[in-house]
């Protein structure tokens, strides 16, 4: 067990709680994860951690994932009271994400008064996006909704940022795509390590094809199912029953798509696959230009066939994956001559949490 000061992190879903303990030189300590959102689920978590050596009292801090920090909430901060009000405001952005988020945070705070805690938000890092980019084309009353475009998974795509380097060799190239591929999914234009733009909008089902959400749709699309089916069911649609499930009527993992040849099977990955590599070619025009493409997540670092198949459409710019190199899930995925970078760099979302609990601790930023 380390002598150094450890964090907590923690991941609340819609349908369970993931956790891992840092000490604050970034060791691993020790991880968990329960069934459920309520307390019996935090109460096995505490009981898990426990059992490897971690109990609360041995905790100087928790600092948990919040999906959506609206406008105002653009950076890890401790959570106050204030600060938990505004997560709360926030609910009408993320009504399937914030609560989950806010129900952990409050059943710490129950099992460990005074324990400090810290948030970070998956839209904060899109916050560097040009306003020309944030601002959909909808009038002022609209707009005073907070209906813009946030961008999420910002966790992933600044562990990236931090990991390259020291993954790599080399610096992070000026302009890159990186491809957030996993249940939930995403791409972002990075420009010299900052966002730009993403495919990811107001929520998170909208953007590209995804395990279960619809991705890009048009609106009066929505707004017709919405009178067919009325708002509940339409949102189960669009969020749980949509994406490569929809597509594919029996599954949202990729691993089991691949594994069955039946067309529909075959026409969800490639839908999958078309639609990360049209909006992709969105992203390079927010960037001028591209100088390397990065995958990330469980599907971007673990489904060698997938990434292929998205690259195929890069070859007009000359992104070359070295095939033997990419079926051996190697970091390094470009061909000697290739005129863009390829790379897979493992997510790393639940330490950059901890970083970034550990930057605000450090500052003395309340």
């Amino acid at each position: 067990m380390s002598d150094q000061p450890l964090i907590l992190v923690v991941n609340a879903g819609s349908s369970s709680i993931k956790t891992a303990v840092f000490d604050i030189a970034g060791a691993e300590v020790a991880r968990a994860s329960a069934e459920g959102t309520g307390r019996a689920a935090l109460d096995d978590i505490i009981d898990a951690l426990a059992a490897q050596g971690v109990a609360l009292r041995d905790l100087a801090a928790a600092a948990h994932r919040v999906v959506h920090g609206g406008t105002d909430l653009t950076g890890a901060m401790r959570i106050t009271d204030k600060v938990r009000t505004d997560i709360e405001a926030c609910i009408p952005l993320a009504p399937l994400h914030n609560p989950h988020n806010l129900a952990a945070i409050d059943l710490i705070t129950q099992r460990a008064p005074g324990l400090p805690q810290y948030a970070s938000f998956d839209t904060a890092f899109h916050t560097s996006n040009p306003e020309v980019a944030k601002r959909y084309a909808l009038p002022a009353e609209a707009e005073a909704l907070g209906i813009r475009r946030y961008g999420f998974h910002g966790s992933s795509y600044a562990s990236l940022v931090r990991t390259f380097p020291e993954a790599t060799g080399t610096a992070l190239p000026a302009r890159v795509l990186a491809f957030h591929l996993g249940n939930g999914a995403s791409i972002a234009a990075l420009k010299d390590g900052i966002s730009v733009a993403t495919t990811m909008g107001y929520s998170p089902v909208s953007g590209i094809t995804m395990g279960t959400r619809a991705g890009e749709i048009d609106a009066n699309a929505v707004l017709r199912l919405v009178e067919e089916f009325g708002f509940d069911r339409a949102r189960e649609i669009l969020n749980h029953q949509s994406g490569l499930l929809g597509l594919s009527g029996h599954s949202a993992d990729m691993r089991s798509l691949e594994a069955d040849d039946s067309i529909k099977s075959r026409f969800a990955i490639d839908h999958f696959c078309h639609a990360a590599a049209r909006q992709a070619g969105n992203l390079m025009m927010a960037m001028g230009g591209l100088d390397a493409i990065i995958f990330t997540g469980g599907i971007g670092e673990n489904a060698p066939n997938i990434r292929a198949q998205i690259l195929q459409s890069f070859s007009w710019c000359r992104a070359i994956v070295n095939s033997k190199a990419n079926n051996g899930n190697e970091t390094k995925l470009h061909d000697a001559g290739s005129d863009i970078s390829i790379w897979k760099i493992p997510a790393d979302e639940e330490r950059q949490i901890m970083i970034d609990a550990c930057r605000v601790m450090q500052s003395g930023e309340q």
